[in-house]
């Protein structure tokens, strides 16, 4: 290792050598042709020979040192701390164009991952069906990474699969141990999908510890129902809003800070960059070069 590059497979490596080998012994045999000045005649192909041999050595390092796959790795540690566990359940449905209330609700949770640093987030997008886009972690980069690039129709138009979201998104604490468990659920919908029943969906929050908070985005009563999300929050502990600015969300984050914090030990991981590709253009374009010259021979 170097600095913080290495390779994953050094031993292949080993085939430089055999390559070397090959080079000095087995060489190409073809039809001898005997005329006069031949010192002539070597000379001038002298040169040639020399960049043909350079162009087919270096791709021959390149491709073997694409095969050893050199990467960078740089060791991320988070630190002990106090934080929470939270998932964060988007509504991508259609109706969630009309107003611009899906980048409204982008602009929210943009905005709360900033203010998170210390805890663990995860992301789950529902329309049509619903899936876990991120489990928990602390990687927030690779959230909002995530989330800039989603848009309306990301999991279907036609549906609002708001329980079967709740469902899923409960399942990411299975093994969680953090003692404030919390969810919260963006929406402008009523579900229509009828793929899991809301007493099912909320037993499977309570089951874990979750606090649901709801946030109906847009009118009450029209954009989405009051009522259910309610019902979600109360059961679970949370709490309900509703917010078509991003300044009534405001009120989200107070409550949250006020609860009680979880312990979160130290976790550590290794991030690795990987450079194979690089080698294998460099090699791609060394061979064409070789190819040329050797033709022109």
């Amino acid at each position: 290792m170097i600095g913080n590059f290495t390779f994953e497979y050094p031993f292949v490596f080993l085939l430089l050598l055999l390559f070397i080998i090959c080079n000095r012994f087995c060489k190409q045999k073809g039809i001898s042709l005997y005329f006069p000045n031949i010192m002539m005649l070597q000379r001038a192909s002298k040169k040639s020979r020399w960049l043909s041999n350079s162009l087919k050595t270096l791709a021959i390092i390149s491709i073997v040192t694409a095969l050893a796959s050199p990467i960078q790795e740089n060791d991320v540690i988070v630190k002990n701390d106090k934080g929470y566990e939270i998932s964060l359940i988007l509504d991508a449905s259609g109706s969630m164009s009309e107003y611009n209330k899906f980048g409204i609700v982008k602009d929210i949770v943009k905005d709360f991952i900033d203010k998170r640093e210390h805890d663990k987030l995860a992301l789950s997008i529902f329309a049509d069906f619903a899936y876990v886009a991120v489990p928990l972690t602390y990687d927030k980069k690779s959230i909002k990474r995530l989330l800039e690039r989603m848009e309306v129709g990301i999991a279907g138009k036609q549906r609002t699969a708001l329980y079967e979201a709740l469902f899923l998104s409960s399942n990411l604490f299975k093994t969680s141990k953090a003692k404030e468990k919390i969810a919260i659920l963006l929406t402008d919908g009523m579900d229509n999908s009828g793929t899991i029943p809301l007493d099912v969906a909320i037993n499977r929050a309570k089951k874990y510890g979750i606090k649901v908070y709801t946030v109906g985005v847009g009118r009450a009563g029209y954009d989405f129902n009051p009522a259910v999300l309610q019902k979600i929050s109360k059961e679970t502990g949370g709490r309900y809003f509703s917010a078509n600015t991003i300044e009534k969300l405001k009120e989200i984050y107070s409550v949250i800070n006020r609860l009680e914090k979880s312990d979160i030990k130290a976790d550590k991981y290794v991030k690795k960059t990987y450079y194979f590709q690089y080698l294998l253009a460099f090699a791609l374009i060394l061979l064409f070069s070789y190819f040329i010259v050797s033709n022109r021979e």
